[in-house]
């Protein structure tokens, strides 16, 4: 199993890497690539990797980001259609939208991979909020932490449906881009380590067999623990 972190170097901000050192800890074997800004991606060569990963960045990163893997947009397209597998957390998800408009009327051009587009206000309070959603039959519980929100310009698969808090943005229950392989949601940190069911299931799709998650049973002590403050109803999930 071989896993490339595309720019580690744009930040780990909220404990975003924390979900590839977990499914290291749990599944010795796995390789890990580091892609630096500058350097041509490795999951562009067919059937190098098996996994791109992305987490959240600051605004200065997400225009490096979309700088820098603009330049391959074709071949990215193409990987995607092909199947290649990305797991993409935070507000890395908004890169991959046609663009995102400021209030101040800054407009950034996105990579224009999928029908959706982002409203931000970077002078504004950051926009903090608790979440619980489903993947198939499993609750996911999670935080987001962002300046803007999305929004679907057609219809796309979500990620993940709302059972409270915002979705992709605070009128919508669907949250995040589900296409093929692709997998990216604005809940940010160590999603992985917060969801140990859901990893399971992560794991086995990509490929890692048998796979039984680091300090299981301690994730699924604090994870059901979350769950059930979150669905709280006396519980506030903006904060």
């Amino acid at each position: 199993m071989i896993i490339e972190m595309l720019y580690p170097e744009l930040s780990n901000l909220y404990g975003d890497s924390a979900n590839i050192k977990y499914l290291m800890d749990s599944y010795p074997g796995i390789e890990i690539i580091e892609t630096n800004i500058g350097e041509r991606p490795a999951f562009l060569n067919k059937g190098e990797v098996d996994l791109v990963y992305r987490g959240t960045m600051t605004e200065r990163g997400q225009r490096l980001f979309i700088d820098n893997l603009s330049i391959y947009i074709n071949e990215l397209k193409e990987s995607i259609e092909q199947g290649q597998r990305f797991l993409v957390t935070g507000n890395a998800v908004e890169v991959f939208g046609n663009y995102i408009i400021d209030k101040s009327g800054e407009k950034i051009d996105c990579l224009e991979v999928f029908n959706f587009h982002t409203e931000r206000d970077i002078l504004a309070k950051r926009f903090n909020s608790l979440y619980v959603g489903i993947y198939k039959d499993i609750k996911i519980v999670g935080f987001k932490s962002q300046f803007g929100h999305s929004f679907y310009d057609s219809d796309i698969e979500p990620l993940f449906n709302t059972i409270r808090g915002p979705g992709f943005n605070i009128e919508e229950t669907r949250e995040g881009v589900h296409y093929k392989n692709f997998m990216g949601t604005y809940l940010l940190g160590p999603l992985l380590v917060l969801n140990p069911d859901f990893t399971i299931v992560y794991a086995n799709e990509i490929g890692l067999s048998k796979f039984i998650p680091a300090y299981y049973e301690t994730a699924k002590a604090a994870y059901e623990l979350r769950l059930k403050q979150y669905t709280d109803e006396k519980t506030g999930f903006y904060y």
